[in-house]
């Protein structure tokens, strides 16, 4: 019997995140604003749906992250998520063993690993657009996102040590890539929080805007201005900085020369082209 389909833009339906689509650029909102958006179980369920409800969208060629609310994230919701870290008591019965109850909060937290990996490993482009508190989980599903803008009033924090927690959702894997080992060192060590200013002038964020609303301008900008691109090289461009990623050149070189073996001879390529040589802006398919 075939998998059933994934969800669609159309039907999906969260209490916790929301889908809004302009033209080629989807705006996926974290939309539990009454919680500063912390992350409870059903953002962990519903965020890859969510990816894979864009991604039924040929015509989405950029993802932007948003928040509604006054804040990105506060990170994991530590009440709602309390049988994660074993504080919750037996409701009686045989108590399991050391080992299955390790053996089960592995399994927990890789399928949290893979929430978070499915905006990762998305072929499309995704911009977060940072305002307010961006704390623990919430710094993982920016570092997951191929860009970050943020706001002035930003706050940033790799906050796991201070709440007797190894962050284990992204951020130590991914930030060394992005900010380097040292600044990553200090973060997470200390739990500290730094101001947009100082997450731009490591590299956690590309560039910093006055308030939430320009953030998200700006977002929404980049998004199209890339949309406007030929997918096909966009996204090829994406799944070629991925398997790039603790490869050597020449293993880099190897992988991008089969790639545009395969991919290079497309309708995009001569339309791009031909819009040269007609002196107009050329219009990509994705073919």
């Amino acid at each position: 019997m075939p998998p059933s389909p994934g969800p669609t833009i159309d039907s999906f339906a969260s209490e916790v995140l929301a889908i809004e689509v302009d033209g080629p650029v989807a705006t996926l909102w974290l939309d539990r604003p009454d919680k500063r958006n912390a992350l409870g179980p059903a953002f962990w369920s519903d965020l890859p749906r969510a990816m894979v409800a864009i991604g039924s969208d040929p015509e989405v060629r950029a993802i932007v992250v948003a928040a509604r609310g006054p804040h990105f994230s506060v990170g994991l919701d530590l009440v709602a998520m309390s049988g994660l870290t074993g504080s919750t008591n037996s409701t009686g019965g045989t108590a399991p063993s050391m080992a299955a109850r390790a053996r089960s909060a592995r399994a927990e937290i890789r399928r949290l690993q893979a929430s978070v990996a499915s905006v990762a490993e998305s072929p499309l482009p995704v911009i977060a657009a940072i305002h307010g508190y961006c704390i623990g989980g919430g710094v993982d599903l920016a570092a997951a996102c191929d860009i970050r803008l943020a706001s002035a009033d930003s706050l940033f924090s790799v906050r796991e040590t201070k709440v007797a927690i190894v962050a284990d959702l992204g951020s130590l894997q991914r930030l060394p890539h992005i900010i380097g080992q040292g600044h990553l060192a200090e973060l997470a060590f200390t739990g500290k929080d730094i101001t947009a200013a100082r997450a731009e002038s490591i590299g956690l964020v590309n560039a910093v805007s006055p308030d939430s609303d320009a953030v998200l301008g700006d977002a929404r900008a980049m998004a199209a201005e890339i949309a406007a691109n030929s997918p096909l090289a966009v996204q090829g461009t994406k799944a070629v900085l991925r398997a790039g990623e603790g490869r050597s050149v020449e293993e880099g070189l190897e992988f991008v020369a089969t790639w545009n073996a395969g991919f290079l001879a497309s309708d995009d390529l001569t339309e791009a082209m031909t819009a040269f040589m007609e002196k107009r802006p050329a219009v990509f398919t994705g073919n």
